[in-house]
């Protein structure tokens, strides 16, 4: 399975890379407030769930563009074909396409492709993670205090902006860094490749996080909702780090939780 979603990333960022040469020409749509998307966006979606639905057609699908289709299916695909659209169209280069596999509930295969690099991250749950076939761990680093975090800010809903600002005032403070690429996605797989110690972010999708998470999870680190439970896949809002450093912004954070970013009772 997780060949099949090489495969098709891959397609995908073939899309992606020829429309790049000219990002002027493309259709662009607001579905919110800076919330885009452009006809690569569909193309690329479309071309993914072909080469998945040829492979297995008894499969569900939940992308971010065409929605969800057959959830009753044991397997669903996550999917975003281009994480960091607004970078994409503003021709910043960190973006990536984001493939996850839930069998049962439980997320099995995740595949991140960065068309810009040719950059490659995979993992199989139980298996390792990798980056074009290498494998890769999370970092080791102990404190807080020397740590590069990344982050994301809020930019559609702006309900839980004070807080947010509230929890990166802290986190400045307290780490050697704050990072905000604009791709959670690549965000997650920086943290598994060890080019990051953490991040942390409120209120994302599932086809942001899913493939990301897993990989994380599979080179070694932790991820969990603002109090460090499992809810993040649903709420959105996540923490993945290294395990020294996983609870250390927990803690951080802490302080200015509000009851709705806390885990669902």
């Amino acid at each position: 399975m997780l060949i099949i979603a090489v495969k098709a990333a891959r397609k995908a960022g073939a899309i992606i890379n020829r429309a790049s040469q000219d990002v002027g020409s493309l259709t662009v749509q607001s579905k919110t407030y800076n919330d885009f998307v452009s006809d690569v966006d569909r193309a690329a979606e479309q071309t993914i769930i072909d080469v998945l639905k040829d492979a297995y057609p008894d499969h569900g699908f939940l992308g971010e563009e065409s929605g969800e289709s057959n959830q009753t299916a044991d397997n669903i695909w996550i999917i975003d074909p281009l994480d960091g659209t607004t970078n994409f169209l503003h021709s910043f280069p960190q973006y990536c396409i984001s493939i996850a596999l839930q069998q049962k509930g439980l997320l099995t295969q995740a595949v991140i492709y960065d068309p810009v690099r040719n950059d490659l991250f995979t993992a199989t749950k139980g298996r390792g993670a990798f980056l074009n076939d290498k494998r890769i761990r999370v970092t080791s680093r102990a404190k807080l205090q020397d740590s590069l975090i990344a982050t994301g800010f809020p930019f559609r809903d702006f309900t839980h902006l004070d807080t947010y600002l509230a929890m990166l005032k802290d986190m400045i403070k307290k780490t050697t860094g704050i990072r905000r690429p604009g791709s959670a996605a690549l965000d997650l797989a920086y943290v598994a490749a060890g080019w990051t110690d953490g991040f942390f972010e409120i209120n994302l999708s599932s086809w942001d996080i899913a493939a990301g998470g897993l990989i994380v999870q599979e080179a070694g680190g932790i991820v969990g909702d603002f109090e460090g439970n499992e809810s993040w896949l649903k709420t959105g809002n996540i923490v993945a780090a290294n395990p020294k450093v996983f609870a250390q912004i927990l803690q951080t954070l802490s302080p200015h939780l509000t009851e709705d970013l806390k885990t669902p009772k």
